[in-house]
């Protein structure tokens, strides 16, 4: 085993592409568990499973790997000009899953977990997979600090990153943390299209677009005019957030770039993704989170927002979702039922 310091490290999760790179100890999240815990016992988890299954194993690190001492937290940059919207109904995609990104933060960091295995010690990618709770493996790597929205906000930079850690036996010195700079300020509250950020730092899943366009079962009624065009993810917190609005401004910090069409997928076609078959359509966005890996979410997703794609006189369109008003899936019926009505395509109610 040979000595390895935290500088090399953090210089090697630099050169893989990372963002930014911090150190924290490998120390158990009690405070973290602890909020896991109350917030599925009061339901703000929505049903959500991720880091919510089992609290106990996602914020501690040595549950992962055996004598854990350190994580090496990594950040990933995603945001990208959103390109022209075609003149069609169109479902939008929300900035982090428009490509894979957690692929390309895998591959950055499996690099600095070779680096650690060289020199004799054990070291384990993290990233989305409900291992750790990567904001506050972030947070305690001194990346950012939690911002009004629960995401974690880079100095200079937003929060417009994915996050993942390396979870290690070496013993490295740890990053300094950074202290809370939102202040006073409230913008994701209040521009939150839902309310779900019912306080600074809390948010109630149960009404989330980003979560209900992931969770099983119909999507809610009183939610449905709120998601708009989305089919996929939400924005709006980040979008009004002061420190990514002045990052934004300065391309050199934000390093926002146009993204390439062919694997940036930033608009769906609406009437074509319902003309897939599931083979398909699993093939094109099955790399999202979709419930029980079943295409009928995002096909009902996708209905949604056509129903509030204002396109009611658009034969196409409209036929799509007659189409779907007889379908043999229940679910889909309905939600074309509430499509149809809300184009003004039908006389049947909303249900």
């Amino acid at each position: 085993m040979s000595a390895i310091g935290a500088e090399e490290v953090i210089a090697a999760g630099l050169a893989a592409g990372l963002d930014a790179v911090g150190i924290a100890p490998a120390e158990p999240f009690e405070t973290t568990r602890s909020t896991l815990v109350e917030r599925r016992e009061q339901g703000l988890h929505g049903g959500m499973a991720f880091t919510y299954r089992n609290p106990d194993r996602s914020t501690d690190p040595g549950r992962t790997v055996d004598g854990a001492r350190s994580l090496v937290v990594g950040a990933l940059g995603y945001r990208r000009a959103t390109p022209e919207r075609p003149d069609r109904a169109m479902g939008r995609v929300a900035s982090y899953a428009r490509r894979d990104h957690y692929g390309e933060l895998r591959d950055a960091l499996s690099q600095v977990a070779e680096l650690l295995h060289s020199a004799g010690y054990k070291a384990a990618v993290v990233a989305d997979d409900n291992a750790l709770v990567d904001r506050e493996a972030a947070q305690r790597a001194g990346l950012g600090w939690y911002g009004k929205n629960s995401n974690i906000l880079l100095p200079g930079k937003g929060s417009w990153f994915v996050l993942g850690s390396v979870i290690t036996t070496a013993a490295l010195d740890p990053s300094t943390p950074v202290p809370d700079q939102c202040g006073p300020c409230r913008r994701c509250l209040d521009g939150c299209p839902t309310g779900a950020i019912v306080a600074p730092g809390v948010v109630d899943a149960r009404r989330c677009l980003a979560w209900l366009v992931q969770a099983d079962g119909d999507f809610p009624l009183e939610f449905r005019e709120a998601l708009g065009d989305r089919i996929y993810g939400c924005d709006d917190c980040q979008e009004v957030c002061p420190p990514n609005r002045s990052a934004e401004s300065d391309d050199t910090s934000a390093g926002i770039e146009a993204g390439d069409p062919e694997d940036d997928i930033a608009w769906v076609d609406l009437v074509e993704l319902l003309q897939m078959e599931d083979d398909e359509l699993m093939s094109r966005y099955g790399r999202w989170y979709v419930p029980k890996r079943e295409p009928r979410y995002v096909r009902r997703n996708a209905l949604v927002a056509l129903g509030n794609s204002g396109r009611g006189a658009d034969p196409e369109v409209v036929g799509t979702v007659h189409r779907y008003q007889s379908a043999s899936d229940p679910m889909l019926v309905r939600h074309a039922d509430w499509a149809a009505a809300r184009l003004g395509a039908s006389t049947v109610e909303p249900v």
